[in-house]
């Protein structure tokens, strides 16, 4: 004959293992959680600093065209280049490396290379102006954006 001793041991044994069985789940969906939390926090904000170096690098694309609108024969190459907003070189973290060169690809043409930074993300900013020899007026002939 069974004791009921015996009996209430062997259920206590599978709600136990049932509790455990629960919890891992459990753990296991909260480790997954937390994963996938950090990696889309960690792709937002490598999102953000591309985003931020390509405006840098458009600040930098404009910053030129005012430069060229100034002075039609400015030129900014080999060791000329600048950096936008402030003209140290090597430039620093968050500013846009530019370099303008004349008569590039064709004469009376200027090719505006402007490349900003921010972190370990980078973006380039190609334009050609077109520039009347006569009255200086420049004209935007294209705006396009490198692939590195």
């Amino acid at each position: 004959m069974i004791s009921k001793r015996h009996i209430i041991k062997r259920g206590g044994q599978g709600a136990l293992s049932v509790t455990l069985l629960i919890g891992g789940i459990v753990v296991l969906m909260g480790g997954t959680i937390a994963f996938l939390v950090v990696a889309f926090l960690h792709s937002s904000s490598s999102f953000q600093a591309a985003n931020r170096a390509l405006a840098v690098a458009s600040g930098g694309a404009r910053d030129a065209l005012i430069q060229l609108a100034r002075n039609k024969d400015f030129e900014a190459i080999g060791a000329n280049v600048y950096c936008v907003p402030a003209n140290t070189v090597p430039c620093p973290q968050g500013f846009a490396e530019v370099t303008v060169t004349q008569n590039a690809p064709a004469l009376g043409q200027a090719t505006i290379i402007s490349e900003g930074t921010s972190g370990t993300h980078k973006r380039k900013i190609r334009a050609v102006v077109s520039i009347a020899t006569s009255t200086g007026e420049s004209t935007l002939v294209s705006w396009e954006i490198v692939t590195l």
